[in-house]
This record gives C-alpha cells, sequence and structure tokens, in this order.
C-alpha cells in the first residue's frame, strides 16, 4: 500500500512571533525556516547553529526580502548563558540540534551526551527562564527501545523536554516531542549515497543486511508535522506519524540495478528494523487519523489531565515497527522520492 500523507492541518499562530529554530542550518532547519518565512509574512526568525560557514551560505540562498526577518545566531546549544540570550522575546523555539550519525556517537558517546542530553536540559530551561510559550523538541525513531548511545541520549532527551513541562508549572512554557524516522535525501541518508555509487559506476553497492527495514518521511512532511504540532500540542506529547515503510535492499535494487547488492554486515549500533513506539509505552498511546500520541504518564502541571488526551486508545500490546508496519512504499513510489533526492545533499 503506498501512503504518503501530506500532515497538512491546523497551523499555529506564528504571525509576527519570533521563532527560535536550534540547528537552523540543517537540512530541517533550512526547510523549517523556509517554511516559515513563507506562511507568516510578519514572523522573525532566528538561526541558532554553531557553523558560520552554513550561516553564510543560508543567507545568501534566502531571498532578499525575506532575508530582513531572519537573525543568524552563532551559538551551541551545550551554552546555556548564549541561549538564553538568543531566546529573549522568542515565543516559540524549534530544538533540531543535535549529533546524529550512530556509528560516530558510538566511538564518541561524551561529546553525544554533551550535545543530545546537556544541550537539550539547556534549550528546556533557557526556555522557561526566557519566557518562551511553547518549544517543540524533533527525536528519532532510534529513541524507541534504544541499542545505541544516539538513541540513548535521544530517550534521555525526550524524557527532559516532557518532564519540563512540570517544572515551568501550570502557566509556564508547554514543550513537546515529534518523533519521526529517516527523512529521505537528508544529509547522511541512505538515496543519495546510493545515487552517488549509481551516479560513479560503481560495481557494488553495499548493503548491511537484506532484512533490513526503515520509516521514510519527506523533508516536506516533516515541517509540515512539526507546525501541526505546534498547532495542537497541550504539553507533555510525544507526536508520532504515521509514515511509510521501505527495505533498504529495495532501495539500493531501484538506485542500481546493475550493481551487485554486497552484505557487509551491520554497524556498530545499528538496528535491523527501527521502532517508533514501544509495547511498554502502548498503554499511553492514542491514536488519530494521521498519526499516534505518547501521552505523559504524569501532568501536574495541569489541573485536568484528562483534557490532554486525544484519540483512541490503541489496543493492548500494541508497537508501531518498521518492519510490521501496514504501510509500505511501492516501486512507483519509491522512484519519485529516489527522482526528488538529491545526490550531494548540500545541507
Amino acid at each position: 500500500m503506498t501512503i504518503m500523507r501530506s500532515f497538512d492541518g491546523p497551523l499555529p499562530d506564528l504571525d509576527g512571533a519570533r521563532v527560535l529554530v536550534t540547528g537552523g542550518t540543517g537540512s530541517f532547519g533550512q526547510a523549517f525556516v523556509q517554511r516559515v518565512l513563507d506562511l507568516y509574512p510578519t514572523a522573525l526568525v532566528i538561526v541558532f547553529s554553531r557553523d558560520e560557514q552554513k550561516q553564510y551560505q543560508m543567507e545568501a540562498r534566502l531571498d532578499p526580502a525575506q532575508r530582513e526577518r531572519v537573525r543568524f545566531f552563532l551559538g551551541d546549544v551545550r551554552d546555556a548563558e548564549r541561549l538564553e540570550l538568543a531566546m529573549h522575546n522568542v515565543s516559540t523555539v524549534v530544538h533540531a540540534a543535535a549529533q546524529k550519525h550512530v556509528s560516530l556517537a558510538e566511538y564518541n558517546p561524551f561529546e553525544c551526551i554533551k550535545t543530545n542530553v546537556h544541550g537539550a536540559e539547556n534549550v528546556a530551561n533557557a526556555a522557561r527562564r526566557a519566557g518562551v510559550s511553547r518549544v517543540v523538541a524533533l527525536s528519532t525513531d532510534k529513541a524507541a527501545n534504544p541499542i545505541n548511545i544516539y538513541g540513548a541520549s535521544k530517550l534521555a532527551s525526550d524524557k527532559i523536554f516532557i518532564a519540563a513541562n512540570a517544572l515551568s508549572g501550570a502557566a509556564g512554557a508547554r514543550y513537546a516531542v515529534v518523533r519521526y524516522g529517516n527523512v529521505i535525501g537528508s544529509r547522511g541518508s541512505v538515496i543519495p549515497f546510493f545515487k552517488r555509487l549509481a551516479a560513479a559506476g560503481a560495481a557494488e553497492v553495499p548493503i548491511t543486511d537484506a532484512r533490513m527495514t526503515r520509516f521514510v518521511i519527506t523533508l516536506e512532511q516533516g515541517v509540515a508535522f512539526v507546525l501541526s504540532a505546534l498547532a495542537e500540542m497541550k504539553g507533555g506529547e510525544i507526536f508520532v506519524p504515521k509514515i511509510p515503510s521501505v527495505r533498504v535492499v529495495d532501495l539500493a535494487r531501484l538506485i542500481a540495478p546493475d550493481a551487485e547488492r554486497k552484505i557487509v554486515g551491520v554497524r556498530p549500533g545499528e538496528k535491523l528494523h527501527e521502532m517508533m513506539i514501544s509495547e511498554d509505552d502502548a498503554r499511553m498511546v492514542t491514536e488519530l487519523d494521521d498519526r499516534y500520541i505518547i501521552n505523559p504518564s504524569f501532568s501536574p502541571w495541569t489541573a485536568e489531565p484528562e483534557k490532554l488526551v486525544r484519540g483512541t486508545p490503541v489496543a493492548e500490546g500494541f508497537s508501531y515497527r518498521s518492519d510490521a508496519n501496514p504501510e509500505w512504499l511501492d516501486d512507483a513510489a519509491m522512484r519519485g522520492l529516489i527522482e526528488a533526492a538529491p545526490v550531494d545533499p548540500s545541507h
């Protein structure tokens, strides 16, 4: 079955708002910033990132009329004081900064923890102190039942942002999390890698395991989903989109049909299949037409916690796994995604 949802729905009120995006020069960050500029002609966006070259390149690509509504703020989420300064008069924060490469994190766990865990704590605290109204933090499918340090660090980050609702109290900032799978065509994703090999005429395409499956989402879907989460959040939710799965070996077959698919083995910290909702979380999960919501297991920040819950409870024993997903991309849909993905992402 081929299903690619748009996730277009209610939009947050960002007219006249100051919106800060950590990791704003990354794949998601750049797409999100551009979407906000297009949708909200009176919004001002603050791009917070540590890479000055990417900020320079991003500024050069902006439409001159929109460039006046973007502020580029050099800084690292490890620096709490810098974050708090950047959030002055900000109403909405999208936290996209992270160290994301599984194998690099396995060999550099302390660096991963500093950014993904301590950085999350800094963002949550800075938002509370600066009087921010809404924070949405980006997560990953690797945070559910993690087996690698990247996934474990993002699970810790998710817990930090959910608990931050209690720290900010009934009238303070509201925090929510968006968790989704592999972003098609983003930096480090498998399609651009396979396309580079095919373009170079490679005789072999490396496959870690022929059984491997992944959830996939487009960058446009990811941006739309985060905007909808900003509009719908009440605080404490983990929003999980309903997205299709693919078999990695099928992507290789379509991208490089003449190349041999060489099995090279699973890399350190890598899973055969990804999970976005574990069976242990199912008791807190409700279902809507286009998403699942992992509701908070405690909600002392509201006098009426039952009003946080929307949707229909899922069945006992439910889990959301890439290999047991009812939605799969067929060859035609995969070809469309392959054609749209860049050979070498510039973000």
